[in-house]
């Protein structure tokens, strides 16, 4: 199992020590910098979690997780000495995540990151089981594929052609390559049902959504999935 990596920035040492120490003994991997300066240069290090003191010297934790906020999706949480209402508020405008007044009990700390931790693996579990393209999703456990939120009644053939090209997306398939992916060798049907399939998958999104075309025809090549505005 790969420990989750956590960024404590404190000007504090000693805070940074005792967050950092409390945290390996469960088994965190973390690492522990003294100012903003220092978090600029290894923000992009992956991280699953960042702690952040708001009262530093040059960059604060506020400016700090503003200028980082586009950069990283993983949680933030605030820990300051500042407990008025507007301090919380803003920092939860600027893209915390959660908010603890110092002194804190380090049970509560960790209580809180564990927290946001399972509730990043639910959403990123969730994000594996959905494929989606502009307005089409298609839900992986479920073999269904949805147009702007209606669901389309696709052919078991077409659903798997749908999934085959979105799941590589911008690569040319043959009508042979994709006869062989979804009916296999063994099939008596014709090369044409292919051809037949795609332009009923067409039909199909084309009803519910007429902006947009997602199959492209390469004459003498095959197709790809190519999301193309048709209206201007």
């Amino acid at each position: 199992m790969n420990k989750k990596k956590i960024l404590v920035v404190d000007d504090n040492e000693d805070i940074c020590l005792t967050i950092k120490q409390y945290l390996e003994l469960y088994h965190y991997f973390v690492e522990a910098v003294h100012s903003g300066s220092e978090a600029l240069r290894i923000i992009n290090n992956n991280f699953d979690l960042i702690i952040l003191d708001i009262m530093m010297e040059g960059i604060d934790g506020m400016e700090l997780c503003s200028m980082i906020r586009d950069r990283v999706d993983c949680p933030i949480i605030f820990v300051s000495a500042k407990t008025l209402e507007e301090d919380k508020i803003q920092a939860l405008s600027v893209g915390g995540d959660d908010y603890i007044s110092k002194p804190f009990s380090l049970k509560e700390l960790k209580a809180r990151i564990d927290c946001h931790l399972r509730r990043e693996e639910r959403i990123r579990s969730n994000e594996r089981q959905l494929l989606s393209s502009k307005n089409i999703t298609i839900d992986l456990l479920a073999n269904e594929v949805f147009c702007k939120g209606v669901k389309l009644h696709l052919t078991k053939k077409e659903y798997e052609i749908m999934k085959l090209l979105m799941l590589n997306k911008n690569m040319v398939f043959s009508k042979e390559r994709i006869f062989e992916s979804v009916w296999g060798l063994d099939s008596e049907s014709q090369l044409e049902t292919v051809t037949e399939s795609i332009k009923n998958i067409r039909k199909k999104i084309r009803s519910l959504d007429p902006e947009h075309s997602y199959i492209k025809t390469l004459y003498g090549l095959g197709y790809k999935w190519d999301v193309t505005y048709e209206k201007g």
